[in-house]
């Protein structure tokens, strides 16, 4: 299995801070949903600078956020402290989490678990799998192979399925897991799938040249 890598935030700066200080449209959505069903117990996997963390945070959930990066969290304890919310923080690898069995409601894992290869993002979603409570919800994002990143020929194949990200940035020598609809179905089988989209995203706001399609996956344990 390869070595987990975090961001390195450091150097996240203009117009690629505001697009990752900004909540993703989806978590509006999600955010309503969760509250509609009564959900509280909620994870950021993967909280970077504290986007939705703080926005469920400020909307009344128990919120946990969880990171590879001691900077990303120390960045989003900042965030918490100066909008007067409650957060339970934790620095950690997403293969073994320090969460109880059956202890969130609802988790959301935003461009996350894409970042390691075949055999951790089986581990991964395994131990999301242990840490959802029954009839929990759990909204993923994952890179598909249609994107451009997986037919980089300068990229190393790590296995199959997964490479190493070459490009200088934040994710530099990060690995990247690629998946199809088929794999998708595969991975989440343990789980209740109710929908799957394959979305292509342009992101003006970071001035990206390439655009990226990722699977958005939104999964119960039933």
């Amino acid at each position: 299995m390869v070595k987990s890598k975090e961001w390195d935030w450091k150097i996240v700066k203009g117009k690629e801070k505001e697009f990752w200080s900004s909540p993703a449209q989806e978590s509006y959505y999600l955010l309503n949903r969760w509250a509609a069903q009564g959900k509280n117990i909620y994870l950021d996997l993967g909280c970077g600078l504290g986007r939705h963390t703080i926005m469920f945070a400020k909307a009344g959930f128990k919120t946990y956020a969880f990171d590879l990066s001691k900077l990303s969290i120390e960045k989003t304890k900042h965030y918490a402290e100066a909008e007067n919310v409650k957060v339970e923080f934790a620095v950690g690898d997403m293969l073994a989490m320090p969460y109880a069995n059956e202890s969130m409601e609802c988790i959301y894992a935003k461009d996350v678990i894409s970042h390691t290869d075949t055999e951790g993002i089986k581990q991964i979603i395994s131990e999301l799998f242990r840490i959802l409570k029954r009839g929990g919800e759990m909204y993923v994002t994952l890179c598909s192979k249609e994107t451009w990143g997986f037919a980089k020929t300068d990229w190393p194949l790590i296995d199959e399925n997964t490479k190493m990200k070459l490009k200088k940035g934040p994710e530099f020598e990060v690995p990247h897991f690629y998946a199809d609809y088929k794999l998708v179905k595969e991975l989440f089988s343990k789980f209740e799938i109710i929908d799957v989209y394959q979305i292509e995203e342009f992101n003006e706001k970071r001035g990206d040249i390439h655009s990226s399609k990722k699977f958005h996956v939104l999964v119960k344990k039933s």
